[in-house]
């Protein structure tokens, strides 16, 4: 992919429970009618996950997670076989499934590689079982951190690419990770360093999209969080991010070519 102007990664999740409502998809006809409007809008990636990842939300199995990732992915396949598609799970066994099944293009996976807590020993040492599966899957690998701020962020960030290029993985996304492992000060401290972490020389995912670090900041709820959304992506733009990951397409597309004409 293309690198030189940001992309919109928009969100598709075939969950009964995701923290903005209406961003649920769970029936056929409502997952076709919302790849069908990102694609309209100028989606360059869709990005499909079947387990909720907010606070509170109830443990999912990874059968029933597969499940419906199969339902959401053959809906997507059948109405738009050459999109670029990511599956958003932190579980190998159904990261496999959907790129070997479905040919799931992009691996994005939100615990760095260890919420499983599982290891796969090689030569070099043991890994994080997600690492080598993606590995050995050969396709790129959207990297989150957890961590609290960049500062911690940079050097982990640094090993764990060390650790995936050993492994042979060759394109790696790295994604700070709004939300997790940050408070809400954090959040905006994490933002606002941003640019540094440019000094990996690797693509970055940004999602901000109707988070809580917008709905606590200005006492509204998700459904009225658009507006700060789209100006966090501005900001985000200006330092450095390749790729938007949103529920709001049109929007986000919008700011990228508003931002673009600044360079």
């Amino acid at each position: 992919m293309d690198f030189s102007k940001p992309l919109v990664m928009g969100i598709l999740n075939a969950t009964p429970d995701s923290f903005y409502a209406a961003s649920r998809t769970q029936t056929e006809h409502d997952i076709r009618a919302r790849a069908d409007e990102m694609v309209a809008e100028g989606a360059a990636i869709i990005d499909v996950g079947a387990f909720s990842t907010r606070p509170g939300a109830s443990d999912v199995p990874a059968e029933e997670e597969m499940e419906r990732l199969r339902m959401a992915l053959s809906v997507v396949r059948r109405g738009h076989p050459d999109m670029v598609v990511s599956v958003d799970t932190f579980r190998p066994d159904v990261a496999r499934m959907a790129v070997e099944e479905y040919g799931v293009a992009i691996v994005n996976d939100v615990s760095e590689g260890g919420l499983t807590g599982a290891v796969r020993w090689t030569p070099g040492g043991d890994v994080p079982e997600m690492f080598a599966m993606v590995a050995r899957l050969h396709v790129p690998y959207v990297l989150m951190s957890q961590r609290p701020s960049i500062g911690t962020m940079l050097p982990a960030f640094a090993e764990e690419v060390a650790m995936l290029r050993s492994l042979g993985v060759a394109d790696i996304i790295l994604d700070p990770g709004f939300g997790f492992g940050k408070d809400l000060s954090g959040n905006y401290a994490v933002l606002a360093g941003l640019d540094r972490l440019s000094v990996l020389g690797l693509p970055l995912l940004v999602g901000v999209s109707r988070k809580s670090m917008i709905t606590r900041l200005l006492g509204c709820d998700t459904a009225e969080a658009l507006n700060a959304t789209t100006a966090l992506h501005a900001v985000a733009l200006m330092k450095g991010a390749s790729i938007l990951r949103v529920h709001d397409v049109r929007e986000a597309v919008e700011v990228c070519r508003v931002v673009e004409r600044l360079n």
